[in-house]
């Protein structure tokens, strides 16, 4: 039993033995195919006896190694590498079957290659997840054959191994650029102008079209005979907080990821380009009570803390209650801040339901509204009506879009900031609006 446990019999094995019955039924018709059909039953059998010899002789003959990141990036293409080595004294061909975690979803996981003989070889492959949690993997399953393909032999190689899945770490690397102006527009950000209104004097230069009047220096204006204005630096220290709303209505999909993904993958970017501009950067999530909060301070283990954060943030699939918030809010944040909340809405009557908690936020705090556009619609939108029902879901379509504009009017009567974005464009109109905000001196 020890050695049939690893013995598989290869599909060449078959299509061989179906050929011989073939020739065989033939021989009813044609004689002199049965000696023929009889000598390809000797050379089968013999050619598969030599490969049971060749490939199950000896030890130990194949090892492998599965090479897996600490943890995925939700989201992101993550790379798994197997380093395999082949200690028989020539070329194996292998057929791979990774047993990787349930959330992909992929029942016919194959990979198939060939080692040389007593050589190693590094085989990868990727994957997305599209869901944060912890991802176990099982045995990795190595099948390896010789040349003549009859028989293989099963290596079963690492046991269970777990990689957590957090928010998409990989795109802080790519926005950290945006620190630099002139990287800035490789990313599709419009370019503004950093200009300080705080008391912090930097320098006196020309004025350009744009610059506030307020600061222009008379003094210096008649000593040059041109116009000139005073700069200040740019306010520093002031709190941010990515509110993220973890009601049902952001678990909306879009393109494998929920509308909840992509506002914390968004919240751990803006989170670490306020960090490095000298921001404090912290956060929670709401629904019917208030999560995950971060503090927000400026010190060397915030990202750390807003990550774990994040990694635990979870829907509750229950309306999410706006006046608890501003209660929180009002007790707890008590120094003017700049209040990043990611939330949806579909309908005027949904922002007017919340809209008095809203009000009362943006009295004391800058409060941004991120809400997503339905990108369905934008399709019925652009597609052109054929038939009378196509008309009516054009119509309705249009009435919808309409009425997310008339969402970003209302907000803007009363003094709140609003995004109105496609999820894929989140984080770089977030970041956007947050350095809006920062040249303009808003806080």
């Amino acid at each position: 039993m020890k050695f049939l446990k690893p013995f598989y019999i290869q599909p060449r094995f078959f299509y061989a033995g179906i050929g011989i019955v073939v020739l065989f039924a033939l021989s009813y018709f044609i004689p002199v195919l049965f000696n023929i059909a009889q000598l390809c039953i000797l050379v089968l059998i013999a050619l598969f006896l030599l490969d049971v010899l060749i490939v199950f002789i000896g030890k130990q003959k194949i090892e492998g190694q599965r090479i897996v990141p600490d943890k995925f990036s939700n989201g992101d293409s993550n790379t798994i590498e197997i380093n395999i080595k082949n200690k028989y004294p020539f070329i194996s061909y292998l057929e791979i079957i990774d047993e990787i975690p349930e959330q992909f979803q992929i029942r016919n996981f194959k990979l198939k290659d060939k080692v040389y003989p007593r050589t190693s070889k590094t085989i990868s492959y990727n994957l997305t997840p599209k869901e944060r949690g912890e991802y176990h993997f099982g045995l990795l399953n190595i099948y390896a054959s010789s040349a003549i393909k009859l028989v293989a032999k099963r290596f079963m190689l690492e046991n269970d191994i777990m990689v957590p899945t957090y928010p998409s770490f990989k795109q802080l690397k790519k926005f950290e650029l945006l620190n630099i102006n002139k990287n800035a527009m490789d990313y599709g950000l419009k370019k503004v102008r950093r200009l300080g209104h705080t008391m912090e004097f930097e320098q006196i230069k020309e004025y350009v079209l744009g610059d506030d009047l307020r600061t222009i220096n008379w003094k210096a204006t008649a000593k040059k005979n041109q116009l000139m204005v005073n700069q200040f630096q740019d306010e520093k220290s002031q709190p941010v907080y990515s509110i993220i709303d973890k009601g049902r209505i952001m678990k909306m999909p879009f393109d494998g990821l929920s509308l909840l993904d992509y506002a914390i993958n968004a919240t751990l970017v803006i989170s670490n380009i306020v960090l490095k501009k000298h921001d404090k950067a912290g956060m929670l999530s709401f629904s019917k009570k208030i999560d995950n909060v971060v503090v927000a301070q400026r010190r060397s283990g915030q990202m750390q803390l807003i990550l774990e954060a994040l990694y635990n943030v979870k829907t509750d699939f229950f309306e999410s209650d706006f006046g608890r918030l501003y209660g929180n809010i009002k007790r707890h944040v008590t120094h003017r801040s700049l209040l990043l909340m990611y939330t949806n809405f579909e309908t005027l009557d949904g922002l007017n339901r919340q809209l008095p908690y809203l009000k009362a936020i943006a009295k004391s705090h800058l409060l941004v509204v991120i809400f997503f556009k339905n990108t369905e619609i934008d399709k019925l939108i652009s597609n052109k009506a054929e038939t009378v029902q196509q008309v009516y879901d054009k119509v309705i379509a249009e009435k919808f879009d309409f009425e997310k504009r008339l969402i970003v009017n209302e907000l803007k009567k009363f003094g709140i900031y609003s995004i109105l974005t496609t999820p894929e464009n989140l984080t770089v109109d977030t970041i956007n609006k947050y350095l809006e905000i920062k040249a303009r001196g808003l806080l």
